[in-house]
């Protein structure tokens, strides 16, 4: 038996195919199609995402793929500069193509063993007391202990368990495609800086060899979203917004989206979870969702890893659900927001005007862009030590008193106790803890200021302080029972 099968090879997928193996528990990705999609959908990773990278060292292949970029406008287009001291070591976004984000992901995921099947579509499951029973396409017939849905939007997971996917329909779409155009770059530039006075859904981004990524508002939302638009289609919407079609041809993908917003009801039924966009659809406005998936994976890994392992204490795996649903609702809150905000009309654009003045103050562009980044995440853990402002909070990377950085100690996805006091102890949950020892001896660092902190694998602080006592208390709720 399988004890983990994921549906679905995207960013989310891969990327928590990869933290189960972390763990050592056995892991099959089933994906639909037979091979990787060659088209870019998302375009770059946001801080808290980069981080992510970093904390399981993958970061410097990243960085070798990719482009930092330090700009404004990721709020509803609106171009106030990047802010200044944010709280993070990656003040950045990280430009670089979904299609090598989902290359790398799945590169270290096999890396670390697991499985990834292309060409296999699920298209049947039951679950029971002990497993999950899957049905392929093929008619292959498979045997997991938990199944996790992966597979988007249209999540054929989500279906089968008959999970309810409130919220609302499309109102507008949007026509996305790659392509050649015969306009010189300033003649495009001209005319999109023109049209993105009143239309901020429009323009052009080379992609290199003569390619074009395109995106134009369309003429209104269509009865059958799967249905591809065509190169005329994307002529006559260019032509009716900007009066030109820069003599685009030659297309590599079409496609449409619209700014339907629905979350999931729950994200777990039994042995069954849903992740990433099949849990959640949004907008693109903003650049979250690969970004919302991905932490989606990297909060649910090593949770569903200690479950399989036996481990888990009371409650952890349906902690996923409370701290991962609230977070995509905030998403979806500020998606709709900016979409209002992208409108043409009188009144949006009059409130559009507002919230740019607003954002011209420096504490309201800063807070706009750690929702947008995600390093303004705070999960609730109901009152536990939660007087001191990091319980909850993701912890920054910083360097040590002893040298080196935090991050470098988080590789392998353990829980870590990070003790500035040299006299406490993880004696019990060695096992699935490390103890860094990192008491100051006047090296100057930009460590934050705290006796020691307890964090989880996914680098979130479950407890700061001093004493023997509070940290056990802390270590049981996390990490189960201490070993005998």
């Amino acid at each position: 038996m399988i004890d983990v099968a994921i549906a679905g090879a995207g960013p989310t997928g891969l990327m928590l195919a990869a933290e189960l193996r972390l763990h050592g528990v056995s892991t099959v990705v089933l994906e639909r199609e037979p091979e990787p999609t060659p088209h870019v959908r998302a375009l770059g990773l946001h801080v808290r995402s980069i981080e992510i990278m970093d904390q399981r060292g993958l970061l410097e292949r990243f960085l070798a793929r990719g482009e930092k970029v330090v700009a404004g406008g990721f709020f509803a287009g609106i171009t106030e500069p990047w802010p200044e001291g944010l709280d993070t070591a990656h003040s950045y976004v990280l430009a670089i193509p979904q299609t090598r984000t989902e290359r790398l992901l799945a590169e270290h995921a096999a890396e670390l063993g697991a499985e990834i099947r292309r060409g296999r579509a699920l298209v049947g499951m039951e679950q029971d007391g002990t497993g999950v029973d899957l049905e392929l396409a093929d008619g292959t017939r498979l045997r997991s202990r938990y199944l996790v849905g992966c597979d988007g939007g249209r999540s054929t997971v989500r279906k089968l368990l008959g999970v309810d996917f409130p919220g609302e329909p499309s109102r507008s779409e949007t026509l996305l495609g790659e392509m050649e155009v015969d306009a010189s770059q300033e003649e495009m530039d001209a005319v999109i800086a023109e049209v993105r006075k009143t239309q901020v859904r429009f323009g052009t981004m080379p992609l290199g060899d003569g390619v074009y990524r395109v995106i134009v508002p369309a003429a209104g939302v269509s009865e059958d979203r799967a249905e591809a638009p065509t190169l005329e289609d994307f002529r006559r919407q260019l032509r009716a917004v900007s009066g030109t079609d820069f003599g685009v041809h030659s297309p590599r993908w079409l496609s449409r989206f619209g700014d339907a917003t629905r979350q999931a009801e729950r994200y777990r039924d039994g042995r069954v979870l849903l992740a990433g966009d099949a849990a959640h659809v949004h907008p693109p406005t903003g650049g979250q969702g690969l970004n919302l998936g991905i932490q989606d994976a990297f909060n649910l890994g090593w949770k569903l890893a200690a479950q399989v392992d036996g481990r888990a204490p009371d409650g952890l795996l349906d902690s996923y659900q409370d701290e991962r649903h609230p977070v995509a609702a905030s998403v979806l809150d500020n998606t709709r927001a900016q979409t209002e905000l992208l409108s043409s009309e009188p009144g949006a654009r009059a409130v559009r005007r507002l919230v740019t003045e607003l954002m011209g103050f420096e504490q309201v562009n800063r807070y706009l862009i750690e929702k947008i980044t995600a390093i303004g995440v705070r999960y609730d853990f109901g009152g536990d030590g939660e007087d001191h402002a990091l319980v909850g909070r993701r912890m920054r990377d910083f360097g040590l008193a002893g040298g080196g950085r935090l991050y470098e100690h988080m590789r392998a996805g353990r829980g870590l106790l990070l003790d500035r006091t040299g006299r406490l102890s993880v004696e019990g949950w060695a096992d699935r803890v490390d103890h860094l020892a990192d008491v100051p001896n006047g090296h100057r660092t930009d460590a934050p200021d705290l006796p020691a902190a307890l964090l989880r694998p996914d680098g979130h602080v479950a407890w700061v302080g001093d004493d023997e006592q509070g940290l056990r208390a802390s270590l049981t709720r996390w990490f189960g029972a201490a070993s005998a």
